[in-house]
């Protein structure tokens, strides 16, 4: 076939309609399932400790008798573990506002996890010797949020997982 002036026709080898090839072909979601399922264990890992705590204060004790540093690091768990909930959730419905919350929870829990060791006097050193042990269930849950935290806030901010997010499928019959 030839075209209008004798030259051979070029071939679209693109879509049709006006799409270009990255809006045809739909993008992997691993790295955005990956960061939801991993923020979901995170999340329960951080709440795990702030729970424990409130549900064994002892009669006659108040949460006022702590330190302020000690609340300013229970409540960093507790909005890590909200906000790795919520962002777990919301990113396995494919909101693009939950890969920003995984990425925020895990933030808020790395602040955590650094904090922790300065409220007493053991140093960093002696803190993640005790929390790689794994001798009991906190150490386990603690060592649990150690490693997940730094991938989940990597997965979550990697650009696959905001372009499977942020892809929607058009309606068919749409242009």
């Amino acid at each position: 076939m030839s075209g209008p002036y004798g030259s051979p026709a070029q071939q679209r080898s693109g879509p049709a309609h006006g799409e270009s090839a990255a809006e045809r072909r739909r993008p992997s979601g691993i790295t955005a399932v990956a960061a939801a399922l991993l923020g979901l264990v995170a999340a329960v890992a951080a709440g795990y400790l702030p729970v424990t705590l409130f549900i064994d204060i002892p009669s006659g004790f108040s949460l006022g008798d702590l330190p302020m540093w000690t609340l300013v690091d229970l409540g960093g768990y507790l909005g890590a573990g909200l906000f790795l909930l919520v962002g777990a959730l919301a990113t396995i419905f494919r909101a693009t506002a939950g890969a920003v919350l995984l990425i925020l929870g895990a933030l808020i829990a790395i602040g955590s996890i650094l904090l922790e060791p300065t409220l007493g006097t053991a140093g960093y050193a002696d803190y993640f010797q005790v929390v790689f042990s794994l001798k009991g269930f906190a150490a386990v849950d603690r060592a649990v949020l150690v490693v997940l935290s730094p991938i989940v806030l990597v997965l979550a901010a990697l650009p696959p997982t905001f372009s499977f997010l942020r892809y929607r499928t058009s309606a068919p019959g749409q242009w």
